[in-house]
């Protein structure tokens, strides 16, 4: 399996991380990445941090995004390479809140982008209603995480 984030421990307390290049398309009129841009970035690390658990598919529930807050701190552009971090903050009975951190990596140092928290609830499929976090997936997490 092909993993496009890695285990780390540069920036604690995350310990996993994935890299993402700004993309032209990823820009605005003021040559800066869009606001908007940064979620996927954001969803790529998560993504990444899931199959590294070996979660990447959930059977028959599935999370659904439940709400995100970003702080933007400095503007990334064209081709930066930025590494995105990722962590569980906290595990709830149906969600699941997530940290992320984006720096840009450069010959002077890494430079903090945007910061972000997003609260994922676990669904059930078939019912489309909230459903407890598998204990499966939880126990993974807190293995990983310690």
């Amino acid at each position: 399996m092909i993993e496009l984030g890695h285990v780390t421990d540069r920036k604690p307390p995350f310990h996993y991380s994935a890299l993402a290049r700004v993309a032209f398309s990823d820009t605005d009129a003021q040559g800066v990445v869009y606001y908007g841009r940064y979620m996927p970035y954001f969803d790529l690390a998560r993504v990444e941090y899931h199959r590294h658990l070996g979660r990447a598919h959930f059977g028959d529930v599935d999370f659904a995004m439940r709400a995100v807050t970003v702080e933007y701190l400095a503007p990334a552009r064209f081709d930066d390479l930025l590494e995105i971090f990722v962590r569980v903050e906290r595990i709830g009975t149906t969600s699941i809140t997530y940290d992320h951190a984006a720096y840009r990596l450069g010959d002077e140092g890494d430079e903090l982008m945007a910061t972000a928290k997003a609260t994922l609830v676990c669904i059930a499929l078939d019912e489309r209603r909230a459903t407890p976090v598998p204990d499966a997936f939880r126990e993974q997490v807190t293995a990983f995480e310690g």
